[in-house]
């Protein structure tokens, strides 16, 4: 695993609750690791974290 991905598992796991994470909360940690936030998004696939709240009405 790249150290880039490894930061936004950490990252993911630090904000998720009870399986989910909102969407400001997702946009947040795209900004401050410098990547989209489709990436965020793969990692909470992968984490089997769902993405609350979405402020694009994608999730």
């Amino acid at each position: 695993m790249s150290e880039q991905k490894e930061k936004l598992v950490i990252a993911v796991k630090e904000l998720a609750r009870e399986g989910k994470l909102s969407c400001t909360a997702a946009r947040k940690i795209a900004a401050e690791c410098n990547v989209p936030p489709k990436a965020v998004g793969e990692v909470c696939d992968e984490l089997k974290i769902k993405i609350k709240a979405c402020e694009l009405g994608c999730f």
